[in-house]
């Protein structure tokens, strides 16, 4: 980002880069086998071995360099920067390679050390070796620097999705793909019918789930290109897209198969269509827009919001009122009316079950002021760089005299205060959920795109917030580079102890299988397993399960607890004499409800007491779990 306009390897330097790459290669590699045939793990090695490498290559900087002996020790800091994200990236691939496509550790090294060694190449032209002032324009290293920054958080994204587990909430929704339906109890369709469309192509794996997500994450930054583009120019719609790209509400959603990432992408579509049909005046974008909006309330009630937006934003804009005299948007509602049919069907069908759970999940079902816990999350989604810069986009004054540009401020300010006040309302009642508001920043992201492209004209918070990008960046960046490789090959010397007990599912589900081979050993008869959360302990058994001699999972609605999906899928249980088995990611789910009622032993014939089962990995534990059995179940 400081001089990424500019080329400053040489091509004679580029010669003698090779040729120190080549040598911190053989030496990576050749330490990477020593260590490994020493016993060390995974993590211990490719970390150990990666280190001589990089002290190789960042002492020899100067000899391959235009800038010869002029490299500083100031350069440190970004070649470290660069090292651990080559250093996270290498650890996705190896993790890749040995865990999900069984290669052998000595082979997948070699192009774990390939992709590091591109990785170093590119960041130390452009990024270590560049100076603080260059030639080149702060819009031209604005746009390099996005284009690279994209790539690796799109690639890292693309390395770790079918290597890091399944968080509870995709198991869940993974079962939905297993009970295919027109919608479902707490949302639309559209997550289980990308999930189901995934799974049938790549199998039934992380990477299967969570295509989806990925593709969603695609399609949202292009329909935010187009968009800034429209409302600014090119460079604009580049770096909107590099906010989408490392902002949380941004990275996190499009890594995770929920129903986020398909109502992110289209929201983006929404307000592309909305902008070039109330803004450019465009009769055939009512069509894009009635397909954009139908496909985003079959992913989320959420996208809903829209659709106020509009309206507010037409009675405000005297240049778009004679929308309301044209068939257009009434045939684009009448089209996404259609397109959501599927649902309203099912909630016919089951006595308007969603929404009336939608709608009290929605006021919080009772009085808790959580106005502040709304920011708190806002600053979660955005960081608190981002959230000032959207606050200066939203607020600050409107010093242009071009009835355009007052009208696409007007745009902005509606699509995003509109859907954010309807959230401020309801956090004067309720909890909010932390990512509610993720998708209502998308409007804002081309005013704080055009802002970072004009640095002439800021002062004070303005300027802070400027410089502040770059580092921003930077640790959002290395946060998820660091995250991802911690929970899919771990850091040597931290522990996995303390670790959410929502996760690490694939190593604690053959523990819960054997549990279970133990006790139809012992009395003759498979036992039913019972996940004793609402949903995320069944869920991710039922995933991780063994495929060809599944257990018959089950879940808390047994006992008179809510278990969402589970209350359809498996309304009642009769009595039985065959073994219960309860597992829990807490003592206390075993043994009363949330209430601190006990509705489970009861229901439960000769009860055993609460165990911890410790799960390890390589020797190092990674969580608990409890269980509890029982040798029959008699529903009170």
């Amino acid at each position: 980002m400081n001089r990424a306009g500019d080329t400053v390897i040489a091509s004679a330097g580029s010669r003698r880069f090779a040729v120190v790459a080549l040598l911190g290669a053989v030496v990576d590699v050749l330490l990477f086998l020593l260590l490994t045939s020493l016993g060390a793990g995974l993590a211990l090695a490719h970390i150990l071995s990666f280190l001589p490498a990089a002290a190789i290559n960042y002492s020899l900087l100067p000899k391959w360099s235009q800038q010869g002996a002029r490299v500083r020790w100031s350069q440190f800091g970004r070649f470290t920067l660069t090292s651990m994200l080559a250093l996270s990236m290498r650890g996705g691939v190896l993790a890749l390679f040995v865990y999900v496509w069984q290669t052998p550790a000595f082979i997948a090294i070699v192009p774990a050390v390939a992709v590091t060694a591109v990785i170093l190449y590119f960041g130390s032209n452009f990024y270590v070796l560049s100076a603080g002032s260059g030639s080149t324009s702060v819009e031209s290293r604005w746009r390099v620097a996005s284009f690279g920054i994209v790539a690796f958080a799109v690639l890292l994204r693309l390395i770790y999705m079918g290597v890091a587990q399944l968080i509870p909430d995709e198991a869940y929704y993974w079962n939905y793909a297993q009970h295919m339906d027109l919608s479902f109890f707490d949302h639309p369709p559209m997550v289980a019918w990308l999930i189901w469309l995934g799974t049938s192509i790549f199998g039934d794996n992380e990477f299967g789930v969570r295509i989806g997500a990925f593709v969603c994450g695609l399609v949202a930054m292009a329909y935010l290109y187009a968009l800034a583009s429209n409302l600014y120019d090119k460079s604009t719609g580049i770096r909107a897209v590099l906010l989408l790209a490392v902002l949380p509400l941004g990275f996190v959603t499009a890594a995770l198969m929920t129903p986020d990432p398909p109502l992110v992408a289209a929201w983006a579509a929404t307000l592309y269509y909305m902008e070039r049909a109330l803004l450019a005046d465009r009769r055939s974008a009512w069509l894009g827009m009635g397909i954009a909006f139908g496909l985003g309330i079959l992913s989320k009630y959420t996208l809903g919001l829209l659709g106020l937006a509009a309206l507010v934003f037409v009675i405000l804009d005297p240049g778009s009122r004679r929308w309301f005299r044209r068939p257009h948007p009434y045939l684009a509602a009448s089209l996404a009316l259609l397109l959501f049919s599927p649902v309203i069907i099912w909630n016919v069908e089951n006595g308007w079950a969603s929404i009336l759970f939608q709608s009290q999940r929605a006021t919080g079902i009772g009085n808790q002021f959580s106005l502040h816990w709304l920011f708190i999350h806002m600053l979660l989604v955005l960081t608190p760089v981002a959230f000032v810069a959207a606050c200066l986009a939203l607020l600050g004054r409107d010093h242009s005299q071009s009835p355009g540009m007052r009208r696409r401020r007007l745009f902005m300010r509606v699509f995003a205060l509109v859907p954010l006040a309807t959230f401020f309302s309801l956090s004067l009642f309720g909890a909010p959920k932390f990512h509610w508001t993720a998708p209502v920043w998308l409007a804002v992201l081309p005013a704080m795109a055009w802002m970072i492209g004009q640095p002439g004209n800021w002062r004070g918070i303005g300027r802070w917030v400027l410089a502040a990008w770059k580092p921003t960046i930077a640790v959002c960046l290395l946060f998820y580079a660091v995250a991802l490789h911690y929970v899919a090959l771990g850091v040597p010397g931290v522990p996995y102890m303390g670790f959410t007990e929502h996760y690490f599912w694939r190593e604690a589900t053959p523990e819960v299988e054997k549990l279970a081979e133990e006790i139809q050993r012992q009395t003759g008869q498979k036992p039913v397993v019972v996940g004793m959360s609402k949903w995320s302990v069944s869920a991710a058994l039922s995933f991780y399960g063994q495929k060809s001699n599944p257990m018959e999972i089950r879940a808390r609605n047994m006992f008179h607890q809510s278990a969402a999906m589970y209350d359809f899928w498996y309304p009642s249980e009769p009595a039985t004499t065959r073994p219960i088995l309860l597992v829990g990611m807490k003592p206390h789910q075993l043994e009363h409800d949330v209430h601190g009622v006990d509705n489970i032993t009861p229901s439960l014939v000769r009860p055993g007491p609460t165990q911890e089962l410790v799960i390890y990995k390589d020797d190092r534990p990674l969580r608990r779990i409890y269980y509890r059995v029982a040798y029959g179940y008699n529903p009170v």
